[in-house]
């Protein structure tokens, strides 16, 4: 039998997961025009919590966790794990200054609006999965930390899903480096060094020691993904408009 015959009764199931890839990016893209991350922050996470879960994969108390298909829904949680902000007005989630106590809790509360927001979507259309359940934990408790003060629900240590852990690093790690309209922004060997100082506190000490080692490579990534100067100022533009007074009538 021809090897493209043999290999053929796969490709449907392979093209409908590439497709629902690109649905995911899609939907990510248009929600990440609303925020002060650029599209390149979603591609730049993705990329980190690839080479992450495959360097934790060495760990013994990872490997049974991390199969080829666990890291395939983990990666694909990247897409949505931040969909909640859609619940934030643009008025909150693109200040500048320091929240009011009101706008932090608005502010905090997307974890459990995207993640409602799954679990609706998974009771209308009597669907569940690995997947789905992947992707419901990191949207819900990225914003985590170790020591239990984190939020939504104050979970501590491997209380907290190990999908989750994992994104929190990478995307702590990202908003540390990339560049920003009104925030300054660390250097790489900074934000390794902050990721140091909140491990055992923030993060989860194996994810934090495994995206230590990779720091090299994760430099890479972070220059071969860099936001490019047309990228900042569309995000500047948009910015400028969504933040305008409305004209007076």
């Amino acid at each position: 039998m021809p090897m493209t015959d043999a290999l053929q009764p796969d490709a449907p199931a392979a093209n409908l997961a590439h497709a629902k890839d690109v649905l995911l990016l899609a939907m990510a893209t248009l929600l990440e025009q609303r925020d002060t991350q650029t599209h390149q922050h979603l591609l730049r996470v993705h990329a980190y919590v690839g080479v992450l879960a495959q360097t934790l994969q060495s760990h013994l108390s990872w490997q049974a966790l991390l199969t080829p298909a666990y890291i395939n829904d983990l990666l694909s949680s990247v897409w949505v794990y931040d969909m909640g902000t859609l619940s934030v007005p643009e008025r909150i989630l693109l200040k500048p200054g320091v929240y009011t106590a009101d706008e932090r809790r608005a502010m905090q509360a997307h974890t459990v609006r995207g993640f409602e927001a799954l679990q609706q979507a998974e009771k209308t259309l009597f669907y569940s999965g690995d997947a789905l359940r992947v992707a419901k934990e990191v949207t819900l408790s990225h914003h985590e930390h170790w020591d239990g003060q984190g939020y939504p629900q104050g979970l501590q240590g491997t209380a907290i899903p190990a999908a989750a852990r994992i994104v929190a690093v990478a995307d702590a790690y990202d908003a540390m480096v990339s560049r920003k309209i009104y925030k300054a922004t660390l250097t790489h060997e900074q934000a390794l060094n902050q990721l140091l100082q909140e491990r055992g506190v923030q993060f989860d000490p194996d994810v934090v020691d495994a995206f230590i080692q990779l720091g090299h490579a994760i430099g890479l990534i972070a220059q071969r993904l860099a936001d490019t100067e047309q990228d900042l100022q569309r995000k500047m533009e948009f910015l400028d408009d969504a933040l305008a007074e409305p004209p007076a009538t």
